[in-house]
């Protein structure tokens, strides 16, 4: 039995409901007979309105804050959504420089846009005690951020760092928020984070949430990111790459989850000259160079075991014949110490 004309717009307004709710796109099978993107069906100047036909995406031109790397921005149907929830991982905790170099590279981006807004940076104290705040001049030569548009937030607990982050995510005054957190806490679950993706949809803002030594879960984000460091290449120069330099920072971003649901992985470097990214592709990749010496096993119980108990890691095997410094030639024999080191006796 073939729907009316009214019971099909009823289906339409409840399926964009369910979509605003769930940060997801609307998606219809038939757009009404003669709608277009410019007349009154929804999609006109100043609605927020999505449609996907056949799983193509077809938005507002503003919607989205492009990250400027066109492969990249293809497989995100456009970029990062700028009044939206967006998490960006790091799978290890060493990867939380990595992390926080990608999203103050957004920030930049953000900034051309909305400029003289200043950054709110969320986080509980573990956060900051372990990874550090960013170093101000390098905001400056790097990213072309001034001091004061970055602001910080240091809560003492989690609670008290989702109600800082929802508070703020509901601000015109603030260009975006950011809101880093640690592993996969109880307290940031569904329901908190649609609460923030529900405020950044409502002030028309980004609100990123960077995530420390975390494991994917089901959040109200359309989009995630995993972030990690890659390799620099040699500094380009007119006569050729320059041996034994280090280049821009280097990415490599994996697509965990997107509205078009496209995977894929790319390798980003930021340009802090012209502060944007460019891809890396084909040749100009270098993998990094593989070590001889085992390293310390991977964190979180991951796959690679640890060295076996008696392997040399970092100092020569006795009997080498490795060059010994003259420092450590003036040193005495083992059981003799000099007399100023001796210990002292009482009375």
């Amino acid at each position: 039995m073939a729907m009316t004309a009214v019971a099909r717009e009823t289906v339409f307004a409840l399926r964009r409901q369910i979509a605003k709710i769930e940060g997801t796109l609307p998606e219809r099978l038939q757009a009404p007979a003669g709608a277009t993107l410019d007349d009154g069906a929804g999609t006109g100047p100043g609605s927020d309105l999505t449609i996907v036909r056949r799983g193509l995406a077809a938005a507002l031109p503003d919607a989205f804050l492009p990250i400027g790397v066109e492969r990249l921005d293809a497989a995100l149907s456009g970029g990062l959504p700028k009044a939206a929830l967006s998490e960006i991982h790091g799978l290890e905790t060493r990867d939380a420089g990595a992390v926080a170099g990608f999203a103050l590279s957004l920030v930049s981006l953000i900034l051309n846009q909305a400029q003289g807004l200043p950054i709110l940076w969320i986080g509980t104290s573990e956060i900051f005690h372990e990874a550090g705040f960013p170093y101000a001049r390098g905001l400056h030569a790097s990213f072309g951020i001034e001091p004061g548009q970055l602001l910080f937030s240091e809560a003492p607990r989690l609670v008290d760092a989702l109600w800082v982050a929802e508070e703020a995510a509901r601000m015109t005054a603030l260009a975006a928020v950011i809101l880093e957190i640690r592993g996969n806490p109880q307290r940031l679950d569904l329901t908190a984070t649609r609460r923030l993706h529900a405020r950044a949809q409502g002030a028309g803002r980004p609100v990123f949430l960077l995530r420390q030594a975390a494991e994917p879960e089901p959040t109200a984000a359309p989009v995630r990111l995993i972030v990690a460091s890659a390799p620099a290449v040699p500094r380009a120069t007119v006569a050729g790459p320059l041996a034994g330099s280090i280049g821009h920072p280097a990415f490599t971003i994996s697509i965990g989850k997107s509205r078009t649901a496209l995977p894929g992985q790319f390798t980003l470097e930021w340009n802090p000259d012209e502060r944007r990214f460019e891809e890396r592709r084909g040749e100009e990749r270098r993998e990094r160079a593989e070590n001889p010496v085992p390293v310390v096993s991977l964190s979180r119980g991951r796959k690679d075991p640890a060295a076996a108990s008696g392997e040399v890691l970092a100092f020569p095997a006795v009997g080498s014949s490795v060059a010994i410094s003259p420092a450590a030639r003036d040193q005495p024999p083992p059981g003799q110490r000099a007399a100023h080191l001796s210990p002292r006796r009482a009375g």
